[in-house]
């Protein structure tokens, strides 16, 4: 017998050999109908999987993110083997989940396939998953891998095989087809109900340009073909709310093919919108206790080695800029906190003098792949709302917890407010790839956890998704289409202190180390604009929306009296503008609507004079004809209900 111990303290116990379906079985039929995948040992099993050791088990349902990852790699073996079918000679090469969905990366060879080729894809993946095949593990020899892959002539598994140990390969099985896999499949492809194709993009194998490009097929699937209809529903008004269309339309912000991809020109409209979002934080900081600081786009490269930086990103980053004098190389900036670090370290401090908080709006530059650029959210040259503290342990705690009540505030602010906290701590199975020792780390894991205890955040802990010099916390926004994003992040780092050599003087009069704490509430201004308008739709919150207001003269006589409008409401701060064009009201009023203009005011030969404004709010609503005081005052309060002082 085994001892199996299940998430909540509850132990199990069953015969040697038993899987984890039989201990669902064990607990009720309900469970076993529902488990899909399940976790032994902190390690990803079939729910046949033989358990012969004493053990931790996690059973996953659909409604698990476990769950769907599993459902969904699945999916990608029926989609791949149904392209097989289809389409004879192809050469498969990776289909993993993603977070919503699967892709797979294949070798079409002189052909293509577009949209039009979807449904017949849909149509036999669904055919095959209907015949309720069992997915099957087995073990295979490197040699015996190699050389199946090799009698097909697929090249792709075969660059995989080669870098694996053997002893290590397993192959999964499903009705005719068989796939170089890991593991992590649901029992049988019958679960699956509804599959969706839902597009086709350009991949570089292994995500390098040097290499052939191969065609990356994206689908869904769901359970139950309703929840597919949802998604399709939800997928729609997604791309209704996409941040490139919207940034079109209000002219926010645009790119230049000789300019260069994934580096966007902000038009005034779009500058305006982020200097605003720009004084909001300021004045938040300010009152926090930061000290604003200027780095220059570039650094020495040695800058970067230091910090580690460029041996994480250096190779597959912007390339050094070479200077006439010999052996002098510099790089455009990937990151803010080398600089800060080298500002910290132009005087001595004393405990006394810290914390010490920099902020800064840096611009960075990394080199993302062009297949991999998207809109706002992944671009090449982006600004960070960057700050680091630098403080003595003992001030650690606190000041962690200050920044948490700045990044709910800056989210709250925004209508942000639907989100979990996530602690992202490093994998302990892969250590190569974080530096600093494992004190400093087990440090500033544990700082970073119960300060998120003494907020009452409601958190979850993910291994290996740290930053590869500190642990961090972020925040899992949900958006208005119940989205998840990552905004804003706190960073605790030991490592780059002791790689730069930070001291200060304590009260011994000795030389300490201080922590250095890393800080963006939006993560890059980019972005944040991006998630912010399609979580809006493009209605800002009142206070920040470039134009609040738009007067709209019946006709040209009426210009005069508009302009006095126009004067009184710049008076009270308010940011409007007169729309003075030859065109029926009715037709500015539809283009008012389009720009998401918050209210429109429209005035003739009563409003003239009676000295007052009618006044039609965005969305259809009639507040009837107010004086410009009252309108003012109504401005006032509603941006003043959602904007509250720090």
């Amino acid at each position: 017998m085994i001892k199996i111990t299940l998430p909540d303290g509850t132990i199990k116990e069953h015969a040697t050999g038993s899987s984890p379906m039989d201990v669902a079985k064990g607990i009720s039929e309900g469970l076993a109908r529902n488990v899909i995948s399940a976790k032994y040992n902190d390690t990803i099993v079939e729910t046949v999987t033989p358990l012969n050791e004493d053990g931790t088990l996690t059973l996953y349902t659909w409604n698990d993110k476990e769950g769907k990852k599993a459902f969904w790699h699945s999916t990608s073996h029926v989609v791949a083997q149904a392209l097989e079918e289809l389409y004879p000679g192809i050469k498969l090469t990776i289909g993993p989940a993603i977070d919503n969905g699967f892709y797979y990366d294949v070798d079409f060879g002189d052909r293509s396939i577009s949209e039009k080729d979807f449904p017949e894809i849909e149509k036999k993946a669904l055919e095959i998953a209907r015949g309720k095949h069992d997915y099957k593990m087995r073990s295979v020899t490197k040699e015996e891998a190699l050389a199946s892959y090799k009698k097909q002539g697929n090249e792709y598994k075969v660059e995989l095989i080669e870098n694996l140990e053997d002893g290590t390969i397993t192959f999964c099985d499903h009705d005719t087809f068989t796939d170089l896999c890991r593991g992590g499949h649901i029992p049988n492809t019958g679960i699956i109900k509804a599959i969706k194709i839902l597009s086709v993009a350009g991949a570089y194998w292994r995500g390098n340009e040097n290499n052939k490009q191969l065609t990356r097929v994206y689908g869904i699937s769901f359970p139950k073909q309703k929840e597919l209809t949802e998604y399709l529903e939800l997928l729609e008004q997604a791309k209704q709310r996409d941040h490139r269309k919207l940034g079109k339309e209000l002219e926010l912000f645009t790119f230049s093919a000789k300019v260069g991809q994934g580096l966007p020109l902000w038009l005034p409209k779009g500058a305006a919108l982020r200097e605003r979002l720009e004084n909001f934080l300021k004045k938040a900081q300010k009152k926090a206790g930061y000290e604003m600081v200027v780095t220059p786009h570039i650094g020495q490269k040695e800058l970067y080695v230091t910090s580690g930086h460029y041996a994480k990103y250096g190779e597959d980053s912007f390339q050094p800029i070479k200077t006439p004098k010999a052996d002098e190389e510099f790089l455009l900036k990937p990151m803010n906190c080398p600089h800060h670090c080298e500002i910290y370290n132009t005087k001595p401090f004393s405990y006394r003098e810290l914390p010490k908080r920099y902020a800064e709006f840096g611009t960075v530059y990394r080199y993302e792949q062009s297949g991999e650029l998207h809109g706002l959210t992944r671009v090449r040259g982006f600004t960070q709302d960057d700050a680091h503290i630098f403080c003595t342990p003992d001030q650690l705690a606190e000041e962690f917890k200050n920044v948490i009540d700045l990044t709910l505030y800056v989210l709250g602010s925004l209508g942000f407010g639907n989100f979990t906290a996530q602690v992202s701590v490093r994998d302990l199975n892969t250590p190569e790839k974080y530096i600093g020792s494992v004190e400093n780390w087990e440090k500033a894991e544990n700082a970073i956890i119960d300060a998120a205890k003494d907020k009452g955040l409601d958190f979850v802990i993910e291994s290996g998704e740290a930053a590869f010099y500190g642990p961090k916390l972020d925040f899992m926004v949900k958006d208005a289409l119940g989205r998840n994003w990552q905004l804003g992040t706190i960073q605790v780092d030991y490592n780059l202190p002791e790689r730069f050599d930070l001291t200060y003087k304590g009260s011994d009069n000795e030389l300490h180390r201080p922590v250095m704490i890393h800080r963006a509430p939006f993560g890059s201004m980019e972005r944040f604009i991006a998630l912010l308008l399609e979580h809006t739709g493009g209605n800002f919150p009142l206070w920040l929306i470039p134009e609040q207001a738009i007067v709209l003269p019946i006709s040209e006589k009426h210009e005069k009296y508009a302009q006095k409008v126009l004067n009184s409401l710049e008076n009270h701060e308010i940011r409007a503008l007169v729309d003075k064009r030859s065109e029926t009201v009715g037709k500015k009023i539809r283009e008012a609507e389009m720009n998401k203009i918050p209210f429109m005011l429209i005035v003739g030969d009563n409003e003239e004079q009676e000295n007052t404004i009618s006044v039609r709010r965005h969305g259809g609503e009639d507040l009837g004809s107010i004086s410009l005081t009252d309108f003012a005052n109504l401005v006032t309060n509603e941006i003043n209900s959602t904007l509250k002082s720090f």
